[in-house]
């Protein structure tokens, strides 16, 4: 399982066969809840490894009025294109490439399944690119996985893990179990967020 090639190739065939057993068909309750609280609707969102978009759905549909999606697959960037079609080029901008080459800055990140879906030897970069992307005084916010599996993807961890990790470039203002998980992800799920530290 270490040397599966987790590439563009690897997430299209996935999308292409239907094998997107990650994919709610809609936001997590736990997203819907931190977006429900947002004031701002002009703030720069960032959704990486965006799949169908369902967080974007519920955003655009609250009016949010500045979000970029990133993908590595073109297939879900093709079908999230066409979805969204009326919303491009002004609320929303989409993009199919690495986020780790992405050069923009955001106000919030939103992570939804993307982190685990990345192999482990790429966390630290993840961080780091996180910290980059955003501005200062930036968040990232979302799900992760408190668990783990056999082989992967999604690749699991722990609070602990994630703590130990995130703490190095931001201030941690939330991590806690999910009280309103769906049922087959219950008890396994943590909420957190991350806020960029200023240095």
């Amino acid at each position: 399982m270490e040397n599966l090639k987790l590439d563009k190739d690897y997430w299209n065939n996935r999308y292409a066969n239907q094998q997107t057993n990650w994919d709610l068909g809609v936001i997590a309750a736990p997203l819907k809840e931190y977006a429900d609280q947002l004031k701002d609707k002009d703030i720069a969102i960032l959704i990486p490894g965006c799949g169908h978009a369902h967080e974007a759905e519920y955003l655009l549909e609250q009016g949010f009025k500045n979000l970029t999606l990133i993908d590595i697959a073109p297939a879900p960037v093709q079908a999230v294109s066409k979805k969204f079609e009326k919303f491009i080029g002004k609320q929303l901008q989409i993009i199919n490439g690495d986020f780790f080459e992405l050069q923009q800055k955001f106000d919030l990140i939103i992570e939804q399944t993307f982190f685990c879906a990345l192999q482990p030897d790429l966390r630290e970069s993840y961080v780091e690119k996180m910290f980059d992307l955003l501005q200062d005084g930036g968040k990232l916010v979302g799900v992760l996985f408190n668990r783990e599996f056999e082989g992967g993807p999604p690749f699991g961890g722990s609070k602990i893990e994630y703590e130990q990790l995130l703490e190095k470039r931001f201030k941690i203002k939330t991590m806690e179990d999910c009280q309103n998980s769906i049922v087959p992800r219950s008890g396994s799920e943590l909420f957190f967020i991350a806020e960029k530290k200023d240095h």
